[in-house]
């Protein structure tokens, strides 16, 4: 008898069979339908919370940052400046949020069926892009018609990062929710810990505030955040106003490998034997 599929325990902690992956492509397309198709469903707008969403968010940041707190959007538009650090920081936060929670949220599939695990987190961060996309066209829009109204807007070269830039947050997410995600398997208090960070985290990145309204030193002491390059390139390579630093985009990339390695590590090491804590 010949067996078409052999189950066997991983060799290696850091081991990715991309063989495999590709083989359970339809079941990635699958997730990555449940999870857009389900946030909305038997909700009264639908798809539409998708532009709802960021436009509240923006005219709570105008109301609450720019109008009371008057803090600086370095000349441009208030609406502009906000959407340009939502979309960013909602595709990065969405994408943490769910993939820390990989292995509790799925433990009634993993416990009944093998395919690579890996596959869930990856869906979690393919669905985010479209979500992110849908977003993008709401700041595309407003941005030309900004455009059009003779505001000072300098789009240049560095808006072509835009593409790296975007998997820069997707590797971020990914590595951090699968090294949470890991955690909490055992701990499950760190929930509720890491929900609480990632609020904060938002305001240790520069999205209702820029990063040019700091001194030198302050700015390297952000830039320890490495969605800080992020978010700072996007604006400035769309508006050409914002702080622009390849040394400080390389670390960020830097840090985004090495988080990728040691969450890859830890997540094979964990789903060998998380059914049992779970």
């Amino acid at each position: 008898m010949e067996f078409s599929t052999v189950i066997k325990p991983k060799e290696k902690l850091f081991d990715i069979d991309f063989k495999e992956l590709w083989k359970y492509r339809d079941l990635f397309s699958m997730f990555v339908k449940r999870d857009i198709i389900t946030q909305y469903k038997q909700t009264i707008l639908g798809p539409a919370w998708f532009f709802i969403q960021p436009a509240i968010t923006t005219i709570m940041y105008m109301v609450v940052f720019g109008g009371i707190a008057k803090i600086s959007t370095d000349d441009l538009p208030q609406p502009l400046f906000y959407l340009a650090g939502i979309v960013c920081w909602q595709y990065f936060a969405d994408c943490l949020n769910k993939t820390s929670s990989t292995f509790t949220a799925n433990q009634g599939i993993f416990g009944k069926v093998y395919f690579p695990r890996l596959i869930v987190p990856l869906s979690t961060v393919a669905s985010g892009l479209v979500r992110m996309a849908i977003q993008f066209l709401m700041f595309a829009a407003v941005y030309i018609y900004y455009i059009f109204s003779g505001v000072g807007i300098a789009p240049n070269v560095y808006i072509l990062l835009l593409p790296v830039l975007i998997i820069m947050l997707a590797g971020l997410s990914l590595g951090f929710g699968i090294i949470i995600s890991s955690m909490t398997t055992k701990y499950r208090d760190l929930t509720l810990l890491f929900t609480f960070i990632v609020q904060l985290w938002m305001y240790a990145t520069p999205i209702i505030y820029p990063l040019s309204t700091m001194s030198p030193n302050k700015q390297w002491i952000m830039a320890i955040n490495p969605v800080t390059s992020i978010v700072e390139t996007f604006k400035y390579g769309t508006m050409g106003v914002g702080t622009f630093s390849w040394g400080m985009l390389g670390y960020s990339f830097m840090f985004m490998v090495v988080l990728m390695s040691i969450g890859i590590v830890v997540f094979n090491k964990v789903q060998r034997s998380f059914m049992d804590t779970v």
